[in-house]
């Protein structure tokens, strides 16, 4: 099953044999658990709400969604068997039971797996710049309608760098997830597709600067 991954499927750490090195270097470089502390304020799960996690990686966020409300249902999904292995193992250790199942966030099997009109909140960090662009708006798209009206959209990724350093910082990133994949976070357009697919009140939030360049933080109400 681990070599089982969907086509232009790009893995979290832009190779498989990196995957082992994504959560030490989130830790270590990018302050993850800071911003994603953070991210989990905002998003404020509450007793009885459902929230997707869209694209949870190796299960950090979604861990930390579960620990701050074990009354919430936590969901997360992930195309990579890989990290989806390395998050229930993680949950073991956490004590935390979210649900992890495997699923591309832009296929049309998404809607039909969980329902439409089913999540209160979705969730997504360092997910969208590894989509290409047709795959953004499909994935955005599934969002608008797995969402409740009244539903928040939270996004955390990379953005448009507002210093010649923050520019250069993405280099890597781009080296390792695709220059084409990358190219839309670059320029900004995240906001634009999520108005796009049907989301309202679109606003960057807030910019972080780490050691890989512009982290931005999005949200948009499903009206």
């Amino acid at each position: 099953m681990s070599g089982d991954h969907p086509p232009n499927f790009v893995p979290a750490a832009g190779f498989r044999r990196l995957t082992a090195l994504y959560d030490p270097v989130l830790s270590a470089i990018m302050r993850e658990r800071s911003w994603k502390s953070w991210l989990v304020e905002r998003v404020s799960p509450q007793p009885g709400q459902r929230i997707l996690d869209l694209g949870s990686g190796t299960g950090t966020l979604t861990l930390m969604l579960q620990q701050a409300c074990p009354g919430a249902e936590i969901i997360g999904v992930d195309a990579d068997p890989d990290v989806i292995a390395r998050a229930r193992a993680k949950a073991v250790q956490t004590g935390v039971t979210p649900a992890f199942q495997r699923s591309r966030i832009d296929e049309l099997d998404l809607v039909p797996a969980f329902g439409v009109a089913s999540f209160d909140t979705i969730v997504s960090s360092l997910v969208f710049h590894h989509l290409n662009r047709e795959a953004k708006r499909r994935a955005l798209i599934n969002v608008v309608t797995l969402l409740r009206p009244g539903g928040m959209m939270h996004v955390a990724d990379w953005g448009q760098p507002d210093t010649t350093l923050m520019r250069l910082l993405f280099y890597p990133v781009q080296a390792l997830d695709g220059f084409a994949n990358t190219a839309d976070n670059l320029k900004g357009l995240l906001p634009q597709f999520m108005r796009e697919a049907g989301l309202q009140e679109v606003h960057e939030i807030r910019r972080v600067a780490t050691a890989f360049g512009s982290l931005s933080f999005y949200e948009g109400v499903r009206p």
